[in-house]
């Protein structure tokens, strides 16, 4: 066996960006992501570093400009980059999000108008379903879209929890809209709300108030979005027909799911880097504690649960690379290793010992990190209820 979470089957395309990718995170995250997360700053540099290796048109097509590579790919590069700092995974994780919308429900002029434009980043994307008195219950969307006499739409209501809400540019929108369909799912409607970067009134009619004070995922911002009598064209419906907006989203949480898992796969990896790497020189009755059998299980143990995460992350990719229909998959691959993150996570911060307690140690960082794996995407609890459903249907008693 070599090393963990190597991936079988690469092209000599996707081996070289991960390459790229972990060169750049050893030289360019690692060293400064403990002092960046600490003073909660936005790391431009690291950015600016993203946008040279083309990570932001990774999963754009050649013809807009972009890299045409998987979601494969996409999910290894995640989980590269968040093995270094979990929040630049962030950056570009909405951004992807919003360039898979368009690239499989946009029109032809909406491809055109964004798609390239995104895949240098000078437009940056933000996707938002949430709203203060919601999170998984997405048919109580009340943020509505109020259609005018003159075909346009007025937007108003407040969403919440937008990642990168201050520094994106354009942001896909769930709404409601009245469709006159009995289905709530029918009479929500997905618009590309176009804004500034920056904080306060950002376009007519939209604001976005500031940051909202996390424990972890630091760095990069989180905010609200706040919409009043907001004015746009019905050209801006994603895929230009209203009422599609829920089963649009619900694709793009699929790749969501994937994202956060890789993300997941990424802090775990690097736990066990950090705890393996302890345990071979903290000395305790005079041999390091790798010798001691509750730590070298303890080693194994962690190793096992970041190779099966990262198994089924990459399984959950390759069958969303089909096209096919995998939230059950994808939802398995969610919790399992958003929920073995924690624990191995967790071990390595047992490894550690007191200094795991210590802000000079990196392992405290990822304390605080790897609990938003937990509730990203929909909890584990959600996750179960997509899977035991799907199976029920497909195991159900003639």
């Amino acid at each position: 066996m070599t090393r963990l979470c190597q991936t079988e089957g690469l092209t000599e395309d996707q081996s070289e960006i991960l390459k790229a990718v972990r060169v750049f995170v050893d030289e360019q995250i690692i060293p400064v992501a403990q002092e960046l997360e600490h003073s909660d700053t936005y790391p431009q540099e690291i950015v600016d570093g993203l946008k040279e290796l083309g990570v932001f048109g990774l999963t754009i097509p050649e013809e807009f400009g972009g890299l045409g590579e998987s979601l494969l790919t996409y999910a290894l590069v995640v989980e590269e980059i968040a093995r270094g700092w979990m929040s630049v995974s962030g950056v570009i994780n909405t951004h992807f999000i919003v360039a898979y919308l368009l690239m499989q429900h946009g029109t032809e002029e909406q491809k055109a108008k964004y798609l390239p434009r995104m895949a240098t980043g000078e437009v940056r994307g933000a996707f938002s379903m949430s709203e203060p008195g919601l999170g998984s219950d997405v048919s109580a969307v009340s943020t509505k879209a109020t259609k005018q006499a003159d075909g346009s739409y007025s937007i108003t209501g407040q969403k919440m929890w937008l990642t990168n809400g201050a520094s994106s540019t354009l942001v896909a929108l769930l709404v409601k809209t009245d469709e006159g369909a009995e289905s709530v799912y029918k009479n929500m409607t997905t618009f590309l709300v176009e804004k500034e970067a920056g904080f306060g009134e950002t376009a007519q009619g939209v604001t976005v108030p500031g940051k909202i004070d996390k424990m972890g995922y630091k760095g990069v911002e989180t905010t609200e979005l706040i919409l009043e009598g907001h004015q746009i064209g019905a050209d801006q419906i994603l895929g230009g027909e209203p009422g599609k907006g829920f089963f649009q989203m619900m694709d793009g949480v699929e790749v969501g799911r994937v994202n956060v898992a890789a993300r997941a796969c990424g802090l775990a990896w690097r736990g066990f880097e950090l705890g393996v790497a302890y345990a071979q020189q903290r000395k305790t009755f005079g041999k390091v504690i790798a010798e001691h059998q509750a730590v070298l299980f303890r080693i194994a143990e962690m190793a096992t649960k970041v190779e099966t995460a990262h198994n089924m992350m990459v399984r959950a990719a390759r069958l969303k690379d089909t096209g096919k229909r995998m939230d059950v998959e994808a939802g398995m691959a969610k919790m399992v290793a958003s929920e073995y993150a924690n624990e191995v996570v967790e071990d390595s911060f047992r490894i550690h010992g007191g200094y795991g307690y210590s802000k000079e140690y990196e392992i405290e960082r990822l304390m605080r990190e790897v609990k938003f794996m937990l509730i990203g995407e929909g909890t584990s609890d959600i996750q179960k209820m997509i899977i035991g459903r799907q199976l029920l249907k497909e195991y159900k008693l003639k």
